[in-house]
């Protein structure tokens, strides 16, 4: 794990006043797949909001609006679809067809998704809570305002606000660490829409996004732990099981749905299998990748619980 990072194109320098294609980290491996996405690095903002665009059917479109401040980052996690984006003077198309490949949209940019793939899945980081005060939904009001816009270079950037570290880790016990949760769901004929905002429908601030794919059939992933880590897992795509142990009792809960969700806590160890064919995890995570935050080996993991 020590040269992932050094894998990784910094993206640090985006300008954030262009759209552009940014391609993400991919941790290549035999148990499947993994990609990342961490607030002002890999994207020039802090995220607020994670939601996810499902349930799509042929022929329809999503999107045609606008935002007067919010920021997104827009993946396909599973299959394909376009991103159309006018800056009021001009209308350029992306498609997104990898996982590990996402477009970065500011604001004040109209955008619209289409030629969705069957069974895509879509995943936007936002950096503003949903208001609907922020949409601009008219198209020539859009060309009107994009027009008097002063360079964004002009206007103040609001910076990630720092998040306090939990307390020193904990004896936590399945009961009070643990927990699924039946999600928001959004319905639309045009594709359903799930969302997470910080503080929120989320108990902690999402710092760090990422998901499993390409996951072979048999395999297991996780087999560790956090001291202090939270995270919010999504079977966005097919299903999976989690077996998660407290170093007293053990407890396995099987995802299916883009809906329901299981909140892991610090200090519980969890192992990942019984993937279907093209399953996808998602992971909402509380802090950067921090490798001395993991307990890899279970001896260790008992020892620190002082049941060893």
């Amino acid at each position: 794990m020590a040269n992932i990072f050094a894998m990784e194109k910094c993206q640090s320098e985006i300008a954030v006043n262009n759209e552009k294609v940014i391609q993400l980290p991919k941790i290549v491996d035999e148990r499947g797949n993994l990609s990342f996405i961490e607030e002002l690095r890999h994207i020039p903002f802090a995220i607020e909001r994670v939601y996810w665009i499902y349930d799509v059917p042929g022929g329809e479109e999503r999107g045609s609006h606008a935002f007067r401040e919010q920021e997104e980052f827009i993946v396909a996690l599973s299959g394909s679809f376009d991103v159309v984006l006018h800056d009021g003077k001009e209308e350029r198309r992306y498609q997104l067809n990898r996982s590990y490949k996402g477009i970065y949209v500011p604001r004040m940019t109209w955008r619209r998704m289409e030629n969705f793939s069957t069974n895509s899945l879509c995943l936007v980081l936002s950096s503003t809570r949903y208001d609907e005060a922020d949409y601009i939904r008219d198209f020539d009001e859009f060309v009107f305002l994009a027009g008097r816009e002063k360079s964004f270079s002009q206007r103040e950037k609001k910076n990630a606000e720092a998040i306090p570290l939990p307390a020193p880790y904990q004896l936590s016990r399945l009961a009070d660490a643990c927990r699924t949760m039946q999600l928001p769901k959004v319905h639309n004929r045009a594709g359903n829409l799930t969302a997470m905002n910080n503080l929120q429908e989320l108990s902690f601030a999402t710092r760090r996004v990422y998901y499993l794919y390409d996951i072979p059939c048999g395999e297991q992933r996780g087999g560790h732990a956090h001291r202090q880590l939270e995270q919010l897992l999504v079977a966005v795509g097919g299903s999976f099981s989690v077996t998660l142990d407290d170093g007293h009792e053990q407890r396995t809960v099987f995802l299916n749905s883009p809906f329901q969700a299981l909140y892991i806590g610090p200090g519980i160890w969890r192992t990942l299998e019984n993937f279907s064919s093209g399953a996808v995890c998602l992971v909402l995570a509380s802090h950067p990748y921090d490798e001395a935050d993991y307990i890899r080996e279970y001896d260790q993991f008992l020892e620190c619980k002082c049941l060893k």
